[in-house]
């Protein structure tokens, strides 16, 4: 029977997750009697999140947080805050927080969170105070060895810092580990930041060296330019390639010959975003998707690349920097136009993976340099695209399936060898 309490469509988050499982059941052989575990999450928790506003007004939000499973370790996945966060979406973000966690085989389940907030309209105290209360709410199943949270959309480094706090005062111990992607002197990593961004760029290396393209002079184009979207275009211009299109939620701006990154970072960091850059062409929203070029990171919010915008790409390789940026419709478009689509559960999957370093350390109390965690990063990540890859060529599926085929045998086998209690 379908779960009652979600209506997904074959373009929806939940929708999506669902269609892939159905294409990688048939590679799983007799693990594929566990899979309908991989289509129920494990517990999805509603929470009321009433805050008192600085006019004297009581607010009230709604909160998530979803495990999706628990198989083969603690939950782990971000927090997002953002006005059209739903149930079905987190519900979705959890289940490829499960499959990205085990790409990679750190020893995770999957896990999301998140708030129908824009915290644009929120000022800083109101967003501590909406921090705390959510953080209590859905203390009842979060813990260092439960469900770490994490930064996800418009939360960041201060939002784990006052979530780490409050955990803590409520249980009477400081605990570090209850979250990650914390500032560096509250026991944050060195490298986490960016590493998500890095992930992308080390996944997108070894993809162009697969198909014999010399990132020297490649074009890219990037929608999204926070911490992803801007660490992967830097990455990639210290290659040698040239960022040609840049979109965030102010705007669209092109220039054929390379934007000046050294100069649009900081533009977008002061202003809030992209727009208004001097050194560009402003263009339509929609033009990105026909802008000449030979990389596309996609790395803002789901579903961006529909089956329309597919077919209108220009691109030979596609960087999933984001969640779930591709609908299934759109990836049979790409996969019959030739154009290689690196999915986002091995793309994105270098933010979780520092994400566990922080983690180590701080049970540890014994901290890694940067260079330390780039390059054990770096090794993860190019270890496990190898394996997706063989797997991908020994089925001759399409790396998004392969991947799935991979994480999927390590999550059932996980749950066939655990068995059902009681």
């Amino acid at each position: 029977m379908t779960l009652s309490y979600v209506h997904p469509t074959s373009d929806s988050p939940w929708g999506t997750y669902l269609a892939q499982v159905d294409r990688v059941l048939p590679y799983l052989g007799p693990l594929a009697h566990w899979g309908e575990t991989l289509k129920r999450p494990k517990r999805s928790l509603i929470v009321d999140v009433p805050i008192e506003l600085d006019n004297g007004t009581v607010a009230h939000f709604e909160g998530y947080r979803v495990q999706h499973s628990l198989t083969r370790g603690p939950g782990k996945g971000g927090v997002r805050y953002h006005p059209d966060v739903t149930l079905e979406e987190v519900m979705a973000l959890s289940a490829w927080m499960s499959i990205k966690n085990a790409a990679v085989n750190l020893p995770y389940g999957g896990a999301k969170g998140g708030i129908r907030v824009d915290p644009r309209q929120l000022s800083q105290k109101e967003l501590e105070k909406l921090t705390r209360r959510y953080t209590s709410e859905i203390g009842l199943i979060i813990g260092p060895h439960q469900d770490i949270p994490a930064p996800d959309v418009n939360t960041n480094a201060q939002i784990m810092a006052w979530m780490m706090d409050t955990y803590s005062m409520n249980t009477g111990a400081t605990a570090t580990g209850v979250v990650t992607g914390k500032p560096i002197h509250l026991g944050g990593s060195l490298g986490r930041v960016k590493a998500t961004g890095r992930g992308v760029f080390v996944t997108g290396r070894e993809a162009a060296r697969r198909i014999g393209l010399n990132l020297e002079g490649v074009r890219v184009a990037v929608q999204g330019f926070g911490n992803v979207g801007s660490s992967a275009a830097e990455l990639f211009g210290q290659a040698g390639a040239k960022i040609v299109a840049v979109q965030d939620h102010t705007g669209t701006i092109a220039n054929a010959q390379g934007l000046d990154l050294a100069t649009l970072v900081p533009h977008a960091r002061h202003s809030g975003g992209v727009a208004g850059f001097a050194e560009a062409e402003k263009i339509d929203d929609e033009a990105f998707w026909d802008v000449a070029c030979d990389i596309v990171i996609p790395a803002a919010l789901e579903n961006q690349i529909t089956a329309t915008r597919a077919a209108r790409l220009k691109a030979r390789l596609v960087l999933e920097g984001a969640n779930g940026p591709t609908g299934q419709a759109a990836d049979d478009v790409l996969a019959d136009r030739g154009i290689l689509v690196v999915p986002d559960v091995i793309c994105n999957a270098g933010g979780v993976t520092v994400s566990y370093f922080e983690w180590v350390q701080d049970f540890s109390s014994f901290f890694w340099t940067e260079d330390e965690i780039n390059v054990k990063l770096d090794k993860i990540m190019v270890g496990a695209l190898k394996n997706i890859w063989d797997t991908a060529d020994r089925h001759r599926i399409s790396l998004r399936t392969a991947t799935f085929a991979v994480a999927c045998e390590r999550i059932l086998m996980a749950r066939q060898e655990r068995g059902l209690y009681p």
